[in-house]
Order: structure tokens, then C-alpha cells, then sequence
């Protein structure tokens, strides 16, 4: 849905807490998106989104590959979702002590966004959808090295597209990257310490397994 805002904005330079360059810069992309051919500017608030599901897909992917393969593979396959989460999480709560509104109420004479630009309170610093990406690519690039490159540039276009479609500006991006890299890394960290834990809820589910299965056999 294309939106335009009926507020009356402030000048670039005069916008509080906000880089000049960084409103710069979205203005620029949002000019780019405007002027794009309407096949290309359709797709974009959709993309934006599923590029969100597909990153939920390949962490479930990856889970249901490490099931099979060794302790500390499985570790790091169920660190990795808890790693995206945590992220979010830590983006949510600087959201709501920064507090910074969003640019398509702020920036002056900005060209038509291609989002619906989000209700009141609804805060900008960092992009949420950067960070959750941020904190995917990191996590699976600990849990399925061969998913590193796609994940890396996943993670770049959906940073790319919070701006192009007027949701951010790129300095939220920026901080979003940051914030769910380095809370990423910190819980895939844990991988190496926690493995023996799975190690032993393996090895007593496979006890008990085998118990059963001779249980099953001398009652025949």
C-alpha cells in the first residue's frame, strides 16, 4: 500500500538525534524506490516480510538437519532460534527507551513510501527486522557454515529494504546489524560449554530408548 504523510515536517537538519547524513541517505533511497518501475516497487512491503519467514525457515531447517549429526551440532542448531529471539528482544527494549520516531513522520518533503508508515509510538531506533535478520545470519552461520554467504545477504536485503521502503532510516539499520550480531554471537558462544549438557539428554533418551525396546521384547 502506498502512503504519504499529511504531517508537516521539519527541516532534514533540524530533525533531533537523527544524523544529517543518515536522513540524507533516506531520502535518497525512498527517491530511488518512488522512481523504481511499478514491478518493482509492488513487491517490496511484501519482500520486506517474507524475507523475515525465510530466515524462520532455514533455522528450522537446520534444526531438522542436526537432529542426525553430532552433540555439538544439534547445540548450536537449537542456540541459533533462541540467539534470533534474544536479538528482537534486546532491539524491542532499546526501541523503547530511545525512542526515535519514525522518518516518514519527520523527514520533509519525502517522496511516497511504499510501506504504510507504522502508528505512533511505534519507535524507529533500531530496525527491528535488521536486527532479527542480523541475529539469523550470525546464528546460522555458526550452526550450517554453507548457509553463511545466503544468510549474509539475506540479511543485507532486508536491511536495505527497511529503508527502500520507508520504514527506517539507515543509521537504524546500522544499529539493528550491530545489536543482533553481537547478541548472536554471544549466545553461539555457549555452543562449545553447553554441548555436554546435550550430550547427556541424548544419551539418557537413547538409554531409555533401548530400555523400552528390550522391555517390548521380553514381553513377547
Amino acid at each position: 500500500m502506498f502512503t504519504e504523510s499529511s504531517h508537516p515536517h521539519p527541516a532534514v537538519n533540524e530533525i533531533e538525534d537523527v544524523p544529517d547524513i543518515s536522513a540524507h541517505w533516506y531520502r535518497a533511497v525512498t527517491d530511488l524506490a518512488a522512481d523504481a518501475p511499478g514491478w518493482l516497487r509492488a513487491p517490496a512491503p511484501i519482500a520486506t516480510e517474507t524475507i523475515i519467514l525465510v530466515f524462520l525457515g532455514l533455522l528450522v531447517l537446520t534444526w531438522w538437519r542436526a537432529r542426525a549429526g553430532g552433540d555439538r551440532q544439534l547445540t548450536a542448531a537449537l542456540l541459533a532460534p533462541v540467539a534470533t529471539a534474544l536479538g528482537y528482544l534486546g532491539s524491542e527494549l532499546l526501541k523503547t527507551w530511545w525512542q526515535q520516531e519514525r522518518p516518514c513522520r519527520v523527514v520533509r518533503d519525502i517522496a511516497t513510501t511504499l510501506a504504510e508508515c507504522p502508528e505512533p509510538g511505534d519507535w524507529s531506533l533500531p530496525s527491528n527486522h535488521s536486527a532479527i535478520a542480523a541475529a539469523s545470519a550470525v546464528a546460522l552461520a555458526f550452526a550450517w557454515r554453507r548457509l553463511t554467504v545466503v544468510a549474509v545477504l539475506l540479511a543485507l536485503l532486508e536491511g536495505f529494504s527497511r529503508v527502500y521502503v520507508g520504514a527506517h532510516y539507515p543509521h537504524d539499520v546500522v544499529a539493528g546489524f550491530l545489536l543482533g550480531g553481537l547478541v548472536a554471537t554471544a549466545v553461539m558462544l555457549l555452543t562449545g560449554p553447553l554441548t555436554p549438557a546435550t550430550h547427556r539428554i541424548r544419551s539418557h533418551r537413547a538409554f531409555r530408548a533401548a530400555l523400552r525396546s528390550r522391555q517390548a521384547t521380553a514381553s513377547r
